[in-house]
Formats: structure tokens, sequence, C-alpha cells
């Protein structure tokens, strides 16, 4: 049998949108209110979900608290009041968006996973603005 086991999770952190290559008139004209220079943030919501096969003699597809910790070690730890645009190093030249932040999130997870493991990320940057990876 297969399921599905999601993990909930939250994270604050800041970011501006721009391109360093365009000028600022170009990133306000693309990016809008979130190029301005001096940053903003969200209260980022995550669901993390796991689809596997039950192990028959733990009953799980993947301990839970083993995904909590995966979870807290790799993205609260690494994210959480954070400003995406100085203090992680995969954002120094990519633009933190909300699919470039999943995509992150999603690759720090997987190396934690076994190979028959299927991953699946959303990131909420708003309640109604949300993002999905699936790898």
């Amino acid at each position: 049998m297969t399921v599905t086991v999601h993990r909930k999770s939250h994270f604050n952190a800041a970011h501006r949108l721009h391109r360093k290559d365009w000028d600022d008139e170009k990133n306000r004209e693309v990016f809008g209110k979130c190029a301005l220079p001096n940053f903003h943030g969200h209260n980022y919501d995550l669901t993390v979900s796991v689809t596997g096969e039950i192990d028959p003699t733990t009953g799980f597809v993947i301990n839970l608290d083993d995904l909590k910790q995966i979870i807290k070690d790799e993205v609260e730890d690494y994210l959480d009041h954070k400003n995406l645009n100085l203090d992680i190093p995969e954002f120094k030249d990519l633009n933190p968006t909300a699919e470039n932040i999943v995509v992150l999130i999603w690759n720090r997870i997987r190396k934690h996973l076994s190979d028959d493991k299927q991953l699946e990320v959303t990131l909420y940057e708003t309640p109604r603005n949300f993002v999905t990876y699936r790898g």
C-alpha cells in the first residue's frame, strides 16, 4: 500500500526580488513592491509530503519524528529569521522567489530520504500565494 505522510512547518524570512543586471525601474516594473531595496518579510508555511510503501515492521512510511528533525535541521534552522538574499549562499546569485525557495527546500530534504520515497514540498508565501515542487 502506498500512503502519503504530511508534516507542516513554519519559518520567517526576509528577501528582496531583483536582478542585479537590471536597473531599479526595470526591477520595480517586474517585481513591484517586492523589489524595494530595504527588503520585506514573510511568515512562510510549509507542508512536506512523503509518499511510499508502508513498512510492515513499523507501520510507517517514514517516522514522523525523523521527518520533524530533518525539517528542523534543513529548513527551520537554515532559513528561519534570515535575510535570504544576504544570509543564504544559494541566493547570492539566484532570486529568492517562492519558486526558487521551494526547490532549495526540496533539495535539502531529499538527500535524507531513501530512493523509494517520493517527496513533495508546498511552500506558502502568503495564505493565498503558494508553490509546490515534486522534483
